[in-house]
């Protein structure tokens, strides 16, 4: 692509040969000289003066080497350009010979079903799906247009999922949660988990994400939440719209997370609680309480408000010198 066709294509002003033509982007210490980079953080900037690329994403003011791709927000613009250049695998549609489907199963138009794959009775398909090898979808499933689940899926009975889902390998929806009584006499009585999982629009788990039944009603993951590799959830919660959680996210039993939420890596939630709209959790944080929409909740257990955080870890490094204080006015005292 000619330099100046991807400056109009990705929103940026061009300073450089509109005429040079580039093949691809690559990290800013790796790129070649037909290749563009980009810089949107400040630890990198000095790199962006000595890159071998040929054009460099950046925002104005920033010295690079070689043409620039001037924008206000650099790192979208590199978002745009990876669409540009990226065609993503895409099996060709046919059912592979050794995939089992039943009889009373509907797959809509183009799928591409692979080996081995399992798709029960009374499933229902969109259209355009890509059900990878070893995929088992059990009965009375449905499932939306543009459906992706990459090997070693599993989608339980009676599970409902939208338009434009994908599952990375290993996921599983739709297993029993977690619930059980203490026997009257010893031992652990197992609660039916009646219900299901619902995943709307636009949701994406990540590789080896579990995402358990309801005990009745449904488990929901509302439109276009993003869920990374191995995230536990559990039954009864409702994930919101646009939702980020990351890395081993655990989320226990019938927790509310409300939209635009944001949960950093290994956050582990207690049940019956709620996540208010737009909060943000930082990694390792342990959520026992309601967290209020919009609030900023610092690493720790407990969770406590990021900058009253940051105070009481300004006094931690401080505690030898305050203990040595504290004894010789106890001296003094007595």
């Amino acid at each position: 692509m000619k330099l100046g066709e991807l400056a109009q294509r990705i929103g940026c002003e061009l300073e450089g040969d509109p005429a040079l033509e580039v093949t691809g982007l690559g990290p800013i210490d790796e790129a070649g000289p037909e290749e563009v980079t980009f810089v949107a953080n400040e630890r990198y900037v000095a790199r962006a003066r000595s890159t071998r690329a040929a054009a460099v994403i950046a925002a104005p003011g920033i010295v690079v080497a070689g043409a620039a791709l001037r924008t206000a927000d650099p790192y979208r613009a590199f978002v745009r350009a990876l669409r540009l250049f990226h065609t993503p695998y895409r099996p060709a549609p046919g059912i592979h010979p050794t995939a089992a489907i039943s009889p009373s199963a509907r797959i809509g138009e183009r799928a591409a079903v692979g080996a081995y794959a399992v798709i029960g009775e009374r499933v229902s398909i969109g259209a355009d799906a890509r059900i990878d090898p070893h995929v088992v979808i059990y009965p009375d499933v449905t499932i939306g247009d543009r459906f992706v689940a990459h090997a070693g899926v599993v989608v339980r009975e009676g599970v409902r999922i939208g338009n434009d889902v994908r599952l990375q390998p290993g996921a599983v929806i739709g297993g029993d949660g977690f619930g059980y009584l203490p026997g009257e006499k010893g031992g652990a009585e197992a609660i039916p988990q009646t219900g299901t999982v619902v995943l709307e629009d636009e949701v994406e788990v990540g590789a080896h994400s579990t995402i358990d039944r309801a005990a009745v009603g449904a488990t929901r993951i509302r439109r276009g939440a993003k869920i990374d590799n191995l995230v536990m959830i559990a039954h009864g919660c409702d994930v919101g719209e646009f939702t980020f959680l990351a890395a081993q996210v655990g989320i226990s039993g019938s927790t509310r997370i409300g939209a635009g939420a944001q949960l950093g890596g290994q956050v582990g939630a207690a049940g019956h609680l709620t996540i208010g709209a737009g909060a943000r959790i930082g990694a390792k944080s342990g959520v026992g309480n309601d967290v209020a929409a919009g609030a900023t909740v610092a690493s720790g257990i407990p969770a406590i408000d990021v900058r009253r955080y940051r105070r009481v870890i300004a006094v931690f490094s401080k505690l030898p010198e305050l203990l040595q204080r504290i004894r010789r006015i106890e001296k003094q005292l007595k």
